[in-house]
């Protein structure tokens, strides 16, 4: 589902990824910049590409929904020629209240600048947490996203389902999470950077066995 960094991991040219959103990509809740989820993804990515260069770079910044991050789109993201961006998005339009409908028109609007640039999209939805869960129509920015990611044909990287996960096989949420009760721990970011690792070769499949 990543052809094109599937191309470039085969041709063995750098690859470059941007991690673009909030505060989850920021990294609220971490202990230090090492525990992000993006520069867990960036380690293990090294591991499991070696020779390759890969560099994932944290353009997250905290409190941002989706009207204030296409306003930095082209500075840092695009101008950075990806080949790949993982675009977080949600919590806070459900946390101010957005009407689902705008939230849907400003991401495929994004999502249309980012391919139009030459790179692919991966979309990441919002995690279980008790802010989110306790806010009306939560569950309706979950369904634009799966919708998006249909109509765009693009990854969806669910934290929702990876929490219910985590909570099915017998690690309550509440472990993954910060003290504020909206943020992952350390814990949660490296599950999270673990689970999209493996997602991500998944995706890029043959290439990654015919670089090793």
């Amino acid at each position: 589902m990543l052809p094109r960094a599937r191309a470039a991991v085969q041709a063995g040219r750098p690859l470059t990824i941007v991690a673009f959103g909030s505060s989850s990509t920021e990294g609220a809740g971490a202990s230090d910049d090492a525990m992000t989820y993006p520069a867990q993804l960036q380690a293990r990515l090294r591991q499991a590409l070696p020779g390759l260069r890969v560099r994932i770079l944290n353009r997250g910044k905290g409190g941002q929904e989706v009207g204030e991050m296409l306003a930095r789109l082209d500075a840092d993201v695009l101008a950075e020629r990806p080949a790949i961006v993982i675009w977080q998005a949600g919590a806070n339009a459900v946390l101010r209240g957005m009407a689902p409908e705008s939230f849907s028109a400003a991401m495929a609007h994004g999502i249309a600048r980012v391919r139009a640039a030459g790179a692919e999209v991966v979309l990441m939805d919002s995690q279980r947490a008790p802010r989110i869960l306790s806010a009306p129509h939560y569950s309706r920015f979950d369904s634009a996203l799966h919708d998006l990611a249909l109509h765009a044909r693009a990854p969806l990287f669910s934290r929702a389902a990876l929490m219910r996960a985590w909570e099915e096989a017998g690690t309550p949420n509440a472990e993954m999470l910060s003290p504020d009760g909206l943020h992952h721990n350390d814990r949660g970011y490296a599950c999270v950077a673990a689970a999209l690792s493996r997602a991500m070769q998944d995706a890029v499949g043959p290439a990654l066995i015919a670089h090793r």
